[in-house]
């Protein structure tokens, strides 16, 4: 199978030849690469014709980085929408449907940040309608910037709005499903729609709020986070008819345990979440700047070791 193939296959519940690998992000290219990608800023006052040699050789930079990382699903991230557009352009032109392309998707609530976290407790009490307004005017917004991508050749959308801290959901789960849920749902369904996968990201303790997530019909779950205390075996025996699974490789024992730990972690997801097909291999966050590749490159080792079906 082609990469793209093994990903597509995965997504669709179905068993590859090969358990598929990638993260949402990779934050270790400057140190195992020599360079780090791209950034909109880099962009910020070139003329057009420099900026298109950048793009295009940045291009060219990530397909050598995620071949030889072996991922299947090629993550377009740090730059505006047209540059994410050309990037999928470019790579398209040098490997064709090689590798599935994606990029965020997602239009719904997340946490708040420190500075909005009381203003939107507030309005969501106060003001509720106000609130359904604003999801509906996101969700649009993310629907026609995904059909937009789309045409420029990205086949996968993250939906990368965290919900959950390690103790649950930030909203009740009767507050989710009357304010992210149904959002959430139609921006899955007019994406799929279009003709692209749709992988939903959250972190943090999502068992609350599974079913409404498994409900709004996504591809995918990613990250099913350990640190929070979901369990790829759990979360298998409830959802793997359903939905395809990603992640569950322990993100802090990448930076703080023993060796055995993390690759005790890489085992235990590939355990759980490989048979019966419909699972992606990857950890619970992404491979962050600070932490040692050598970690990140041990758990490939036990991916390699164990991803043959």
């Amino acid at each position: 199978m082609t990469p793209r193939q093994r990903a597509a296959t995965a997504l669709d519940l179905g068993i590859p030849d090969q358990v598929p690998t990638f993260e949402l992000e990779f934050q270790l290219e400057e140190e195992m690469f020599g360079k780090p990608f791209l950034r909109q800023h880099q962009l910020e006052g070139r003329s057009p014709k420099e900026q298109e040699r950048l793009v295009k050789e940045n291009a060219e930079y990530m397909l050598e980085v995620y071949s030889k990382l072996e991922w299947s699903i090629i993550p377009i991230h740090y730059l505006a929408e047209k540059w994410i557009g050309e990037t999928a352009r470019h790579i398209r032109a040098l490997t064709g449907d090689t590798y599935m392309l994606t990029t965020h998707g997602d239009g719904t609530f997340a946490i708040p940040d420190g500075k909005d976290f009381e203003a939107f407790v507030y309005r969501i009490a106060d003001h509720p309608e106000e609130v359904e307004a604003q999801a509906e005017a996101m969700a649009e917004a993310a629907i026609a910037r995904n059909k937009r991508l789309i045409e420029k050749g990205l086949d996968c959308f993250i939906l990368c709005s965290d919900y959950c801290f390690n103790t649950g959901p930030f909203l009740s789960p009767q507050m989710f499903r009357r304010f992210v849920q149904p959002y959430l749902a139609r921006i899955i369904r007019e994406t799929k729609a279009a003709g692209a996968y749709t992988i939903k990201h959250t972190d943090g303790n999502i068992m609350p709020i599974l079913d409404q997530l498994v409900e709004c019909e996504p591809h995918a779950l990613h990250s099913l986070d350990p640190m929070a205390g979901v369990d790829i075996k759990v979360v298998k025996g409830l959802v793997g008819d359903k939905v395809c699974l990603c992640g569950n490789v322990h993100c802090a024992a990448l930076q703080t345990g023993t060796d055995e730990e993390v690759k005790a972690s890489a085992r235990y997801a590939l355990e759980h979440g490989k048979p019966g097909g419909g699972y992606i291999f990857c950890t619970s966050n992404i491979p962050f700047k600070g932490m040692e590749p050598r970690r990140y490159l041990m758990v490939l080792d036990v991916w390699k070791e164990y991803r043959d079906y």
